[in-house]
């Protein structure tokens, strides 16, 4: 029988890891199949060849609806099965082997609604953040990060906290988290119906200082009130780290200074540390010692990432960190929230290109990327602006082209 008619009778796709592919990355997949199975000796014949007039539209749309799925092919006695393919199609052995102990699943910690919105000057009406965080939700986050109750003097973004919370807090199957930066904006948040909360340090004493209006010391021990009466309420509390590789006024920051302040929150009562480049000069060179430094004191198990995209080096940095063992990521939607310190520069990752590069390792996230696309949408038509997430351009150009053959 010609090669030609035993692949088109024997091929068989019963799942394949092809995430929201282009579709030359569908056809570069199919060529690395096939030469896996040219190399078996249990194959006679010559290479082969797969068809690829293939209908683009019904193609792109089956792709693009499956998260994840594993490619099965069957010839002869021949069989690859549960092999696991990431967007370079290799086996998922050989990414196990190249990329190191990356975590199966991560959970993604979307602050959109909080850290993406706070800086944005012209009022987002409180309507389009609740549904912004509805949709999110849908998308199958884990975390979204709701609100800030904080002074309006101070952030006029999030004057509506309380109105926020009371129309999102009965949403179900997600965590809903607010900042609180000192014991009046728990109590506040704890009456509106929060029910989990935020502190946020730094680990330069400048920052501190200039963004908080307070040292580290006095900061921490703010903050220890804070966490005595969430103890009390029974209520979560999470504590950000910012600044934890470079400072806009003092630089480089030692690594030492980001463990201390770790474990500070750690010894207080804070069940995750998320640590933040928030002016997103950090690469992997100053990642890795800052990480290894904190894993020293804090368990891994209870650090998040947080990085920024000023510089382009968001989706790096989360890779080394992930190879590190952390299994948190904190993104948002769009990449939404600037940097105030870098003029024009990008702000946080966005959580489109995060979902994309995991789903491409394997990484199991429950986040469905086709209803997350329709949140940055959303959010970005009502900004009057195009996203900050480089996946959310590229696939809706592909779907838009689809759409018209």
């Amino acid at each position: 029988m010609l090669a030609s008619k035993i692949i088109k009778k024997t091929l068989r796709w019963n799942y394949i890891l092809l995430a929201s592919r282009s579709f030359s990355a569908v056809t570069s997949e199919a060529d690395n199949i096939l030469s896996l199975i040219n190399m078996s000796n249990d194959i006679e014949g010559g290479a082969f060849q797969l068809r690829r007039q293939m209908r683009r539209d019904s193609l792109c749309n089956s792709l693009f609806n499956q998260d994840h799925r594993v490619v099965r092919t069957s010839i002869g006695s021949f069989s690859l099965s549960n092999c696991y393919y990431s967007s370079h199609g290799y086996l998922k052995d050989v990414k196990d082997k190249s990329l190191g102990s990356v975590p199966e699943v991560v959970k993604i910690v979307e602050v959109g609604p909080r850290d993406g919105l706070q800086n944005e000057k012209t009022i987002v009406p409180t309507e389009v953040k609740v549904e912004l965080i509805k949709l999110l939700v849908s998308s199958g986050l884990p975390v979204v990060e709701a609100t800030s109750f904080v002074s309006p003097k101070w952030v006029p973004q999030l004057a509506d906290a309380k109105d926020v919370i009371e129309a999102v807090k009965s949403l179900t199957g997600v965590r809903l988290p607010v900042l609180t930066p000192n014991l009046k904006g728990f109590e506040a948040a704890v009456a509106a119906g929060a029910k989990e909360v935020a502190i946020f340090a730094a680990a330069s004493e400048s920052f501190s200082r200039s963004n908080i209006n307070c040292s580290i010391e006095d900061s921490l021990a703010r903050y220890r009130d804070v966490a005595l009466a969430a103890k009390d309420h029974s209520i979560p509390i999470r504590g950000y780290i910012s600044c934890v590789v470079g400072c806009p006024v003092e630089g480089a920051v030692s690594p030492s200074k980001v463990a201390y302040v770790a474990k500070e929150l750690v010894d207080m009562g804070c069940f995750e540390i998320s640590l933040g480049d928030t002016i997103g000069v950090g690469t992997p060179g100053t990642v890795i010692p800052m990480l290894d430094a904190v894993t020293q004191v804090v368990p891994v198990e209870r650090l998040a990432v947080h990085f920024h995209d000023t510089y382009g080096q968001a989706l790096s940095n989360i890779l080394v960190s992930l190879q590190m063992g952390i299994s948190t990521v904190d993104s948002s939607v769009s990449g939404l929230g600037g940097c105030p310190y870098a003029k024009g520069a990008s702000g946080n990752v966005a959580t489109e290109d995060v979902v994309y590069m995991l789903n491409g390792l394997g990484v199991k996230t429950n986040v469905d990327l086709r209803k997350l696309l329709l949140a940055g949408d959303f959010i970005c038509k009502h900004l009057g602006r195009p996203s900050g997430s480089k996946a959310a351009i590229a696939l809706s150009r592909t779907t838009s082209t689809a759409s018209k053959l």
